[in-house]
């Protein structure tokens, strides 16, 4: 096959497989979806593309010196520049985290544009299929496993004397464990702000914790997250 053409179809093969990565980050409405695996993936394909072009025209091959061009410099920096894409993913929402399966699934589309690169074809698809079965299958799994679910609590209410050991038993109560506690005074309205952070083990909660905590002597106001 002409090296022409032969980049031309790993580059397409690129654009597939990456394509096919990103399809079901689509399909779950995530901000790098389709096109950007695909853009990914085919970009890192011609970086290696490119890198091996070099090699081959400028490389010293008569043995009368080292070869001085390393094409293996290029795809180091393709590993390295991924990274700041795969952050830009990762979204922090107050106690979570989201965008993590995102990155490395671009981390993973410019690894199979890379190996379309350089020509492993088959290593480049058994990956493709892999993602795609842990993606579409894996998660059904994770969604039956027993996991741990934080959220935030925030209560605003009078300032009352063992108030928020009360609050406490109640989270407890629907089985929230606490976590983390944070208290806001305000001495001049006699008022006290509790801002809980808490694990549940369970699916669901076993009581209406907002309705609870509000139905509580001084509550003024709740928000759950």
């Amino acid at each position: 096959m002409d090296i022409d053409l032969q980049m031309i179809v790993r580059l397409l093969l690129a654009s597939l497989l990456g394509g096919l990565i990103g399809l079901e980050r689509e399909i779950h409405g995530r901000p790098a979806g389709f096109r950007t695996h695909l853009l990914v993936s085919l970009g890192s394909c011609l970086f290696v593309a490119t890198s091996i072009e070099f090699y081959r025209v400028y490389g010293n091959f008569s043995g009368n010196g080292p070869v001085g061009v390393d094409p293996g410099r290029v795809a180091a920096q393709v590993v390295t520049g991924i990274g700041f894409l795969g952050a830009g993913a990762i979204i922090r929402e107050k106690a979570s985290i989201r965008g993590l399966t995102t990155a490395a699934c671009l981390w993973v589309a410019a690894a199979v544009g890379v190996a379309c690169g350089t020509g492993l074809i088959m290593i480049a698809m058994v990956v493709t299929t892999i993602a795609i079965l842990n993606l579409l299958l894996l998660k059904k799994v994770e969604y039956r496993l027993k996991r741990d679910t934080y959220s935030t609590v925030k209560v605003w209410s009078e300032d009352l004397a063992g108030q928020m050991a009360r609050l406490i038993k109640l989270l407890e109560q629907c089985q929230l464990q606490v976590v983390k506690t944070s208290i806001d005074k305000d001495l001049v309205r006699g008022e006290i702000f509790f801002d809980f952070e808490v694990k549940s083990s369970a699916r669901q909660m076993t009581c209406d914790v907002v309705e609870q905590i509000v139905a509580t002597a001084g509550v003024k106001k709740v928000r759950f997250e």
